[in-house]
């Protein structure tokens, strides 16, 4: 830190509080060189977790907006919301671990597919109706003989 006073960039902090809110923190420093005291303050800058949509556009990741789709997915199924905020908390999990800050929605939607396939047959054919967009009864069809045929190892 450069004092304001003399130019010169050693200091020692005196005190540090951090702000009512949590976001910002006020140091009290004191320039080695000339011992006048000044204050800074410091605030975590976030840069948010992006989504990349089908159509190229970037979103910011809606943890609520994926809770909500499991929602209507389960809707009257015997999932727990414990079982779906595990899910969601897996799904940011995967989007914070990202290196680049950014994920698709086709990564997020298969992730949330493989994992509702295991967790209730009836969430999973709903969800995969709607994130794979199935345009006719044949593409619903094969979808429900995927899932009635067995998985080999």
């Amino acid at each position: 830190m450069k004092c304001p006073f003399c130019d010169h960039m050693q200091d020692k902090v005196v005190d540090s509080r951090e702000s009512t809110g949590g976001d910002t923190i006020r140091r009290r420093r004191e320039c080695l060189a000339c011992q006048r005291r000044f204050t800074t303050y410091e605030r975590i800058d976030e840069v948010p977790y992006m989504v990349i949509k089908k159509d190229g556009r970037r979103e910011k990741f809606d943890r609520q907006k994926v809770l909500n789709g499991l929602i209507k997915a389960c809707e009257k199924r015997p999932v727990s919301m414990p079982k779906l905020e595990d899910l969601v908390n897996r799904v940011e999990s995967k989007v914070t671990d990202s290196p680049d800050r950014e994920i698709s929605t086709k990564d997020i939607g298969e992730f949330l597919i493989e994992n509702l396939r295991e967790l209730d047959k009836i969430a999973y054919v709903r969800f995969a109706s709607v994130y794979r967009d199935f345009q006719d009864e044949a593409a619903f069809v094969d979808e429900l003989q995927n899932l009635i045929r067995p998985k080999l190892p």
